[in-house]
């Protein structure tokens, strides 16, 4: 039997978390444990939810009696998986009930769903599961309120009594306040990093928010851009040159982003990324991360554009443009609409760059101070002059097409 006293230091320990950040891992694991020490015979417990993310769909937590607790997170998907269709949660949900309860063992036990079979095969008793709904800012304009599924497992003969599941009702609602606060603080964070990128997101989400904060660093700074997009835009149909827009993408931002650069903007076609350099001796990596990615990013473009043509689709030619310097990192802009991006001559000038690899025939080309660090990237090609540099600029070509 539940004690009433330690259940109320649970339900506290809750709306302490709720005023903080919480992780809601941490959380659930911590509540659990907590939840047995008041004596309620939960020897597994589990936590999905949905959240807003651009590959991540829904985010599951299992905890076990003993053991810490395991997260899994699913990518969306057009069709429900069989798993889902078949589970006791999506009947809950689909009943519009809070409440689903199943014994497991002797005369009352009723097995129909799969995973309850499952369940009483290895040893449990007893199945509770709730659903608890809430709005969060992403989907308080659309009428469709998110929400949390918790589902609780005992493995004592008899299973639940009625005194742990009110306690257990009692509970969630707090439960679902924490995980309220700390599930919109994840959809924040996961849309800011989507449209600013990490770096950028951390800036503005710590308050850097007015125009002209920012800060000076130093950084290889990225450009690259579809050859003909203009052309390719008038000639193909609007789906089909989005399509080979996000190839194109996910060919070039992809690799700089796995190469750990920074994706800043979309701009048009062209993408603008940063390796941030910490200190003169972090040159030699930022570069040599930048150079792999051009790397990457052409070997991918090979074999993507190998599948497009198969498949009768037009293919895609791009170049890239590396250049070190310092760069102003912050938000441009007017005071109710800014970007948070670089600025400066060494953007201009990678820019500049970029359009010159036409000229050279060559897929990408970097500055003297990029290639120096990376020499077995590069090799020396004609010095040329930049619009609005009065000084010829020495270029390197990629050395390894």
């Amino acid at each position: 039997m539940a004690d009433d006293t330690l259940v109320g230091t649970v339900t506290e320990w809750l709306v302490d978390q709720s005023l903080g950040s919480p992780d809601i891992n941490a959380m659930f694991g911590g509540m659990c444990e907590r939840i047995n020490a008041a004596g309620i015979p939960v020897s597994r417990a589990m936590i999905t939810y949905q959240t807003l993310h651009p590959v991540i769909e829904v985010e599951m937590a299992v905890w076990r009696r003993g053991e810490t607790v395991e997260m899994e997170q699913y990518a969306h998907r057009s069709d429900e998986p069989e798993a889902w269709r078949q589970s006791p949660l999506k009947f809950l949900l689909e009943s519009d009930a809070n409440y689903f309860r199943r014994k497991l063992t002797g005369p009352e036990a009723t097995l129909d769903f799969p995973v309850l079979i499952e369940f009483a095969e290895k040893g449990y008793t007893d199945y509770f599961a709730m659903a608890t709904a809430f709005s969060t800012v992403s989907t308080s304009q659309i009428n469709e309120p998110r929400g949390i599924l918790v589902s609780w497992n005992s493995d004592r003969p008899g299973g639940f009594s009625d005194g742990d599941l009110a306690s257990l009702k009692r509970i969630q609602k707090r439960f679902a306040v924490a995980c309220k606060t700390a599930i919109q603080s994840d959809i924040t964070r996961n849309v800011a990093a989507t449209y600013l990128g990490d770096r950028a997101a951390d800036k503005v989400l710590s308050g850097q928010i007015r125009r002209g904060d920012g800060d000076m660093t130093r950084a290889v700074v990225w450009y690259s851009d579809v050859h003909g997009s203009t052309a390719l835009a008038d000639t193909m149909p609007q789906d089909a040159f989005l399509e080979l827009l996000n190839d194109y993408f996910e060919c070039v931002a992809g690799a700089a982003l796995d190469a750990g650069g920074e994706v800043l903007d979309f701009i048009g076609d062209a993408v603008l990324a940063i390796f941030p350099v910490e200190t003169n001796a972090d040159i030699p990596r930022a570069a040599r991360a930048a150079s792999e990615a051009v790397h990457v990013a052409l070997s991918e473009a090979q074999s993507v554009n190998a599948g497009r043509a198969l498949a009768g689709k037009q293919p895609f030619a791009f170049s890239v443009a590396l250049n070190l310097g310092d760069v102003m990192f912050g938000n441009i802009g007017v005071p109710s609409r800014l970007s948070f991006s670089v600025i400066g001559p060494t953007v201009n000038e990678v820019a500049r760059i970029e359009k010159l690899t036409r000229q050279l025939d060559v897929p990408a080309l970097a500055t003297e101070s990029v290639a120096s660090a990376v020499p077995d990237f590069w090799e020396k090609a004609e010095d040329h002059r930049l619009d609005g540099v009065s000084t010829p600029i020495s270029l390197y070509r990629w050395a390894t097409a």
